[in-house]
């Protein structure tokens, strides 16, 4: 009898560990994504391969879609004989590099009591939290393949057939298919390509996707030195205009689709000026007879004149039947005297600054930002060291997937009071001192959801001086008011440590801490988004109307505001 029961549970025993722990097989998972419990076939799906040891890992565009040239072929390999996960990348140029960790490096894992059955395997539940997302792992040990689609999140035993990431997004097991191993080849390349930390591997990969123009490289905006500009309208070379303080070239822009994103990387530090200086990043629309590119040849009084009620002119602000004002990209204010003053004051508990990096989000201008253009910047100032720029413009694509060119947005400019040849006797906008910007344009038929982008920023550098008053903004289509906003910045104490040269008052206070008109120094101004939904084709005017401040011997105040309209074809 006792013999029949060791021989019962001999063979029980066997066959529930062979059930339990299966034979190493080889073969490959398909998973497909699942968000909020529904299949998302457009995300494709990602393959796991396990064979002789080694696992793979790739993702799978769906459909045919075809993908941007700059997509690289990518794929994690799980090497369970060295105990190291390889992340490999071959760009469209042929180009390969890697980077290598250990598998000991992978976050723990609890495993729990949980069981759930997939494709007909019983899998057991695994959790883990990675950087506060709750990750949920189903894995069985009875396929006889090992690995995981999602190797950041730890290894279990035998296969990962389910990964759940904060109970919405999920990589399901949709088919499993075993080959022979005679007939599948090994799965880790010979070839792997240059080793690479992992910082410079994703670099790398974003870089690839990329697009950057680098307009300008360390330019100097200064005043009063000799300017040599280049015969003609040469690509690539660097203009100087009004005395030194803007500078200008001609670039060649991607040529891309609606679903890009681009963002303006400008950087600047000062060379010796010691103020808070405005800056602008422009573009010269060229569409019409008459451009800025006039004003900054021949003077500002080549360009359109724009009258106020007691018959002062200011040149070149407004959008007319032959001119397009200066399209702004980017409205920047320099901080005081950061870098070069750098070691000329300390403060206590304030650690200075090398540089200031603005990074603002343009793409509701990526129309005008395609093909060839004139490109600008300009600081105000009258310092022969001034400041030195550098500006990129990065173009993101929204998607990997090959899109059709369509034209889907309107960009019109059409106004613009920032007097950008400041220095070269562009008139200041003061043309708010009872009354208000005018200025008529035309919607196109079949534009639609109209609205304007609008930056506002007030100057008078005094008690009484609109930098340092809140002054509402009105704004009028048709005669209609459709919007009043009052720029205003709280938040200028937050850079204190961008501004060396900034006067320090017997309270503890800096003068760059001091609230201001839609503005800090070492800021970037952020553009108020006006709806204008309504707006017809046809022609309309806009008013913009500022209480300002009133003069105080040689002080005024003036008031730098630049609109462009973006609309939608239907």
């Amino acid at each position: 009898m006792k013999n029949y029961l060791f021989l019962f549970l001999f063979t029980w025993t066997f066959a529930y560990g062979a059930v339990a722990k299966a034979k190493e097989k080889s073969g490959t998972i398909k998973y497909k994504v699942v968000v909020n419990g529904e299949e998302r076939s457009r995300y494709g799906y990602t393959e796991l391969h396990y064979h002789q040891n080694v696992v793979k890992i790739q993702k799978v565009r769906s459909g045919n879609a075809q993908q941007i040239p700059t997509t690289p072929d990518e794929a994690t390999y799980i090497d369970l004989t060295q105990e190291k996960i390889f992340d490999l990348a071959i760009l469209n140029t042929g180009n390969r590099f890697h980077t290598a960790s250990a598998i000991a490096d992978l976050p723990e894992v609890e495993i729990t009591e949980e069981t759930q059955e997939i494709l007909g395997y019983t899998c057991k539940k695994a959790t883990l939290l990675l950087f506060s997302n709750r990750i949920d792992l189903w894995f069985t040990t009875e396929t006889g393949l090992r690995g995981t689609p999602y190797p950041q999140g730890g290894l279990t035993e035998g296969v990962v057939l389910k990964m759940v990431r904060n109970g919405s997004y999920e990589l399901v097991a949709d088919a499993i298919e075993f080959i022979k191993p005679k007939k599948m080849p090994a799965l880790l390349p010979e070839n792997l390509g240059e080793e690479v930390d992992k910082v410079q591997y994703r670099a790398r990969i974003v870089d690839n996707y990329v697009t950057t123009v680098n307009v300008f490289d360390r330019e100097q905006i200064s005043w009063g030195n000799e300017i040599n500009n280049p015969e003609g309208d040469v690509s690539g070379e660097t203009y100087h205009f009004a005395g030194g303080t803007v500078i200008l070239k001609k670039v060649k822009l991607p040529e891309v689709t609606d679903d890009y994103s681009v963002f303006a990387k400008i950087v600047q530090y000062s060379n010796g000026d010691a103020y808070d200086r405005t800056g602008s990043v422009f573009m010269i629309p060229t569409d019409k007879k008459l451009s800025f590119l006039e004003g900054l040849k021949n003077g500002a009084k080549s360009l359109p004149k724009y009258l106020d009620t007691q018959g002062k002119e200011y040149q070149g602000v407004i959008v007319t039947d032959e001119y397009t004002p200066a399209l702004e990209l980017v409205r920047f204010f320099t901080p005081f005297g950061i870098r070069h003053f750098n070691e000329k004051r300390k403060v206590a508990e304030v650690n200075w600054e090398d540089s200031t990096v603005y990074k603002q989000d343009i793409s509701y201008l990526l129309p005008e930002l395609q093909g060839e253009a004139w490109i600008g910047a300009f600081i105000g100032n009258y310092d022969k060291g001034g400041h030195i720029l550098s500006l990129d413009l990065k173009y993101y694509p929204g998607s990997s997937v090959v899109r059709e060119q369509t034209k889907k947005y309107w960009v019109q400019p059409i106004f613009n009071t920032l007097n950008l040849m400041e220095m070269a006797g562009q008139e200041y906008g003061t043309m708010f001192d009872g009354d208000s910007l005018k200025v008529t344009f035309n919607v196109p038929e079949g534009v639609k959801n109209v609205r304007l982008q609008y930056i506002s920023t007030g100057h008078g550098g005094w008690g009484g001086g609109d930098e340092f008053n809140q002054k509402s903004n009105e704004l009028f289509i048709d005669g209609q008011k459709v919007f009043t906003h009052i720029p205003w910045r709280s938040d200028c104490a937050a850079f204190r440590k961008y501004n060396p040269a900034s006067g320090n008052f017997w309270n503890g206070i800096s003068s760059s801490d001091l609230s201001r008109s839609g503005w800090c120094p070492g800021s970037a101004t952020n553009p108020v988004t006006i709806p204008l939904f309504d707006m017809e084709a046809g022609t309309h005017q806009l008013q913009v109307a500022i209480p300002l401040g009133q003069r105080e011997g040689s002080s005024f105040s003036a008031w730098n505001i630049s609109g462009v309209l973006v609309g939608e074809y239907e």
